[in-house]
């Protein structure tokens, strides 16, 4: 009866909310709503045991987590065995799916009016709070229902407390103690199977299949469907979404490699998959970075060519180059020569650029779009090294002395070790 009487009052506390506007008044009575709850899931107790009868439930809420995440994996059969992984999948999915649509949202405006029109529209600040309300209630109940399926023990004096602590403690060792013995039974890591790591390639593929369906669209429509569909011309499109792609490129490359890790590969079937899987995904993505250093090669013809623009460019083809790696291995499913590889293929990048003379190139794209009607950042040109000279040759005189005195203003006097031909011609 008295538990009743203490959940009706814990009711009547949280209809406060319903007739009362002062927001502390709501407060103080939730809290007490949830002392007077606890009281009621613990049932009578001594005096000396009020206190933790108040905490009870909270602290019960907390601690029930290990407990209802084994009752969950408790059934029966491959059930048991399974359903927690693929839930975990599932989670991996969700969070994948979170990162990677605001990044192709923000990367393409055409994508992102897509998006609009099929997701419908979600009052955040709302999801959030009810969302906060629901786990809290949550944890309430998981809370209130840890107590009555292991009551403490009904002890009279101080010592029941100490017994009641104990309980909780000894639960938690017992966990511990249950965990440490699982895992000396099952020493070995047990890989993905193919529908745990299916589940988050399978919807990146999806995904990236749409985003490059977008992408084809614009490339076949041009100017006239860009300004139709996203109120931009085609370079101001091309402006927008070079970094978002980039990040996504990346991730993209990270997530491969966590799936070539510890994906099953036993049986022939397990491997195919995984070839299909992983060459799915980074076809896609070798279309992405296409994509991505196209937008980047328009902006650059519309406003200019600079050596960060240049650099970023020539990361992005590299990071094309280890899809093409990656392909590669899933001839004989072997990863081992992929990172030396890529790095090879960075290192020998970045020799080839400085054969082609990177600034020298940035100079001569600067003059041709000049030399097409468009205007020439000269201030630019004259922060540059004496590497661009040579370009400048097919610049009026003016203009021409003005970015040399700004480059050979820069120039100090070699000494015989730290000779450098650009340096002594440029003087």
């Amino acid at each position: 009866m008295s538990r009743l009487w203490w959940g009706a009052l814990a009711l009547g506390l949280l209809g406060v909310g319903v007739v009362r506007a002062a927001p502390w008044l709501f407060v103080l009575c939730v809290i007490g709503a949830g002392v007077a709850g606890s009281f009621a899931v613990v049932g009578r107790r001594s005096v000396f045991g009020v206190f933790f009868d108040m905490v009870a439930v909270p602290w019960a809420a907390v601690t029930s987590v290990p407990w209802l995440y084994r009752g969950v994996g408790s059934g029966a059969g491959s059930r048991r065995r399974v359903g927690p992984r693929v839930w975990w999948s599932v989670a991996a999915t969700v969070l994948l799916l979170v990162v990677f649509v605001p990044l192709l949202v923000g990367a393409d405006p055409v994508f992102a009016r897509l998006v609009d029109d099929v997701v419908p529209a979600l009052d955040t600040a709302l999801l959030v709070q009810w969302g906060f309300v629901f786990t809290i209630a949550g944890l309430g109940v998981s809370g209130a229902l840890y107590v009555l399926a292991g009551p403490p023990p009904p002890a009279d004096g101080p010592s029941r407390v100490t017994g009641w602590m104990d309980l909780v403690i000894a639960g938690g060792a017992a966990s511990v103690a249950s965990r440490g013995a699982e895992s000396v039974a099952a020493p070995h890591i047990r890989r993905l199977s193919r529908t745990e790591w299916g589940l988050p390639m399978g919807a990146l593929t999806l995904l990236f299949m749409v985003f490059v369906g977008t992408q084809l669209a614009v490339m076949f429509g041009g100017d006239g469907y860009v300004q139709r569909t996203a109120d931009l011309t085609y370079a101001e499109y091309a402006r927008s979404g070079f970094w978002e792609l980039s990040i996504v490129t990346m991730l993209t490359l990270a997530v491969i490699a966590v799936v070539q890790r510890w994906a099953a590969q036993q049986s022939a079937g397990d491997r195919l998959w995984l070839r299909i899987g992983v060459a799915a995904v980074s076809v896609l993505t070798l279309v992405i970075v296409a994509s991505a250093l196209h937008r980047m090669w328009t902006y650059q013809q519309a406003y200019g060519f600079t050596v960060l623009r240049l650099l970023v460019e020539v990361f992005e083809l590299w990071i094309g180059v280890v899809y093409l790696l990656v392909l590669a291995s899933l001839v004989r499913l072997r990863r081992e020569w992929v990172p030396r590889a890529a790095a090879g293929a960075a290192l020998a990048t970045l020799l080839v650029l400085a054969v082609v003379n990177p600034e020298r190139l940035v100079a001569d794209r600067n003059i041709d779009r000049w030399q097409a009607g468009k205007t020439l950042d000269s201030g630019y040109l004259g922060r540059l090294s004496a590497d661009i000279l040579p370009a400048t040759d097919r610049l009026p005189a003016v203009q021409r002395e003005e970015i040399a005195k700004d480059v050979r203003a820069g120039l100090d006097r070699d000494t015989w070790q730290g000779w450098n031909l650009s340096r002594s011609s440029g003087r």
